[in-house]
């Protein structure tokens, strides 16, 4: 049974180190959450290390941009690790293929700037689905719109045998009050119609190595059980915490907000339902990051 807990100070002088999710629980993709932001600063100040592991498809350097306008100051955390870095590193070894039929908005476009610490990269050019060897996906066209519209075009991909590499394993996100699609989306519905979907974000293991690798960049050697993972994902940031043996803190005011009852603080009642019912053990639970 998970631990409520009314702010992250209660328990925070057990960890050297934090893997903080970023959307839902710092920001709200919009503007940052100052009581978030503030048990941030307050943990550093104590001597932790803040490493926030997000799904986003953008390469670290593209998150540090986004945060400013959102107003999460830098002293709130020490590094990044994104699932873009690690899908792309993927991508430029190769394993789609050279020749992509890239899914995502024009924004997202930089993904397909050479990446440096890969040695001898795959010369990756984006084209029609026709001819392509794999696929590349960072975000729906639309991210209002039904993931079901791919139907056509993953039955076309299915049947050839494209591998789908998806670069934000999340479902889907609430921007300020609006609830929008994610690459995640498209990369089940992809797998429940028979194609092979590759996942590099939360909770799969490569974020997790690169989360481990900022920290001893940095130069600290953390154990895991130092490590305290924090998100409103169940199935992302829980579940990832679970398979890497890591402690975590469910942000249950996130996108389980309406499940688990929570304003202030979640209802326990609602809330035990809710992790029963997703077979998660989350070791504490707080309404929001503060």
């Amino acid at each position: 049974m998970t631990q409520l807990i009314s702010a992250l100070s209660e328990i925070s002088d057990r960890y050297e180190a934090l893997f903080v999710d970023l959307w839902g629980c710092v920001h709200n993709g919009v503007k940052a959450l100052p009581e978030a932001v503030t048990a941030l600063l307050q943990y550093r100040e104590q001597g932790g290390v803040v490493i926030l592991v997000t799904n986003s498809p953008r390469a670290r350097h593209g998150v540090e941009k986004q945060l400013i306008p959102f107003g999460v100051p830098e002293e709130a955390w020490d590094s990044i690790a994104t699932s873009g870095d690690s899908a792309r590193a993927a991508m430029f070894r190769g394993v789609v293929g050279e020749k992509v039929f890239f899914i995502g908005e024009d924004r997202d476009s930089k993904f397909f700037e050479p990446l440096r610490l890969i040695e001898d990269p795959a010369n990756i050019q984006c084209v029609p689905l026709d001819e392509a060897e794999g696929i590349v996906c960072t975000g729906p066209f639309d991210p209002t719109a039904d993931p079901a519209e791919m139907r056509p075009q993953f039955l076309y991909a299915k049947q050839k045998g494209l591998k789908f590499l998806c670069a934000n394993p999340d479902i889907v996100v609430d921007r300020g009050d609006h609830r929008e699609f994610c690459a995640g989306a498209l990369a089940r519905l992809y797998t429940e119609m028979g194609g092979e979907s590759l996942y590099f974000g939360k909770p799969h293991p490569p974020i997790y190595d690169l989360a481990r690798r900022r920290l001893a960049a940095l130069g600290h050697d953390v154990p895991n059980d130092a490590i305290l993972a924090i998100g409103d994902g169940i199935h992302t940031d829980i579940a990832g915490a679970m398979g890497e043996g890591i402690d975590s803190l469910f942000i249950s005011g996130g996108l389980a907000a309406k499940e688990t009852k929570t304003s202030h603080q979640p209802d326990e009642t609602a809330l035990n339902s809710y992790i029963e019912k997703e077979k998660s053990n989350p070791t504490y639970t707080i309404g929001h990051l503060r």
